[in-house]
């Protein structure tokens, strides 16, 4: 004689940590494409971050094109 077994898997979507996650990468990226003037190697090159505007200068077409006003 011969047994069989069946598995069932349930599963119930997507993950919350995922989710979390996603939507801290997503409003991390929105804040340096969209609002980032210098703020985020100020913390490392000091307020010379604000008058270089390294990040902006990156994604200064994106902005544009995002609709956010940069000047």
């Amino acid at each position: 004689m011969s047994e069989s077994r069946q598995i069932t898997v349930s599963k119930k979507g997507v993950p919350t940590i995922a989710i979390i996650a996603l939507a801290v990468v997503f409003a991390a990226g929105l804040f340096v494409v969209g609002f980032d003037q210098g703020h985020v190697f100020s913390l490392v090159y000091g307020e010379q971050a604000f008058e270089d505007l390294y990040i902006h200068e990156l994604t200064h077409d994106m902005r544009h094109a995002a609709g956010f006003p940069c000047h």
